[in-house]
């Protein structure tokens, strides 16, 4: 039996870069809570975690956003504001970014909310002009792009250098990234500094396999979204070939669905962000071949590109990850509600008493596929052990004629 070398703290980006590999076999074979993998994958994520605040430090959040999160979070309206603010038009002047806050106003929301000071006085945010760093070509992942075919290897006969076989594989598809530009439009909780440069190979070609689709998408209308839009896609989860129903489903209002595998050290699930054109796309990386994973995923990424994308923001997710930011729990919201309404799930015996035939039986009521409910259980039971035979493990990647990763 191998025997597993004792974590150290983290001192190199090769030893980070090899914990986060283990990390994610860990979370792949989804250990029970208070094993020995359990533990070690909890550890594990300590140390990279430190590591990445003392290399990468987080920038403090908006005080407007973490304002709005906690409201949302707690589910209070403007007028509850009102006893930290003073008036209702205080909340609606700092809310809308018109008014500052005082110091009164912090301590309030600090006491009240329980937001931090730092995050309402919002000392550490970074200018724009300390974030226009350049690109550092030489930090793409050329051998796993190579690997992948995406460009050419490097001989010693070859004229050009790696940036410049870089720079054409971006150039080819046509997009902009140079400067920090399209760094800034980067959000989720899959984006970190470390891995950016494969996050931007892995986008360039998720935009390259998209528009060799559009001959065949429909024309995209915004206002198709809507709750009944994301209700009909959930219900094609109850078929067999559901799966391709649901790429098809999109694809036919004009949403480009591409399935790119994730490169390596990035824990992306999905992602959602438009071309230069409009045209709206969904990306999926497969990295957990679950049922559960792909439904949720995919409805997470449409929720996004209904409420949140604009024409130059992109979102990346690791929805393995407990997001902060408001637009990831929004998302997150709607694909919960989207397949199961929260008043159903709260009163439905596979929440009060969870076992095949209470899942089996909210599966038949709502017309969803009975993984979707197994995956929300493990999530709320925090139990990745109960019904694994109903989460479709292995089930997605060959209905895509994928090969196993």
């Amino acid at each position: 039996m191998e025997t597993k070398v004792e974590p150290k703290v983290i001192r190199s980006d090769e030893q980070y870069h090899e914990y986060l590999g283990e990390i994610q076999r860990l979370m792949a074979g989804m250990p029970i809570i208070g094993s020995p993998a359990a533990d070690r994958l909890e550890l594990l994520s300590v140390l990279v975690d430190s590591y990445e605040n003392q290399k990468y430090p987080v920038e403090t959040p908006d005080p407007i956003d973490a304002i709005l999160f906690r409201m949302e979070e707690q589910g209070l309206k403007q007028t509850d504001l009102v006893p930290y603010f003073g008036t209702r038009s205080r909340v609606s002047e700092v809310l809308a970014r018109k008014r500052p806050l005082t110091v009164q106003m912090i301590r309030a929301l600090s006491i009240g909310l329980g937001i931090s000071t730092e995050t309402l006085v919002g000392l550490s945010v970074p200018s724009q002009a300390q974030k226009g760093d350049n690109l550092d070509w030489g930090k793409f992942p050329i051998k796993e792009m190579v690997a992948r075919g995406w460009v050419r290897k490097l001989t010693d006969k070859a004229s050009d250098s790696i940036e410049e076989l870089v720079q054409r594989f971006i150039a080819d598809i046509g997009i902009q990234f140079g400067d920090a530009a399209f760094k800034r439009t980067l959000s989720g909780d899959a984006y970190s500094p470390s891995t950016k440069y494969a996050l931007f190979a892995w986008l360039a070609k998720v935009i390259q396999l998209s528009r060799e689709k559009k001959s065949n998408l429909g024309k995209f209308d915004a206002e198709i979204l809507s709750v009944s839009f994301l209700k009909e896609l959930a219900q094609l989860s109850w078929f067999e070939q559901g799966p391709l129903l649901a790429v098809e489903f999109l694809e036919k209002h004009g949403i480009a669905v591409v399935i790119e595998p994730h490169l390596k050290g990035t824990m992306l699930d999905g992602a959602a962000l438009k071309d230069a054109d409009g045209t709206p796309i969904v990306a999926l990386t497969l990295r957990f071949d679950r049922l559960d994973n792909f439904w949720f995923t995919l409805m997470h990424e449409v929720a996004h590109l209904w409420k949140h994308i604009g024409a130059d923001e992109t979102f990346l997710d690791n929805l393995d990850a407990a997001s902060e930011d408001r637009r990831e729990v929004e998302a997150n919201r709607i694909a919960r509600e989207s397949f199961i309404p929260r008043v159903v799930w709260k009163r439905s015996d596979a929440y009060l008493s969870p076992s095949r035939e209470s899942i089996d039986r909210l599966s038949r009521e709502l017309k969803i596929h009975p993984s979707i409910i197994a995956g929300r259980v493990h999530r709320e039971k925090n139990n990745y052990q109960l019904f694994p035979e109903l989460i479709g493990q292995g089930e997605v990647r060959k209905l895509f004629n994928l090969e196993v990763v």
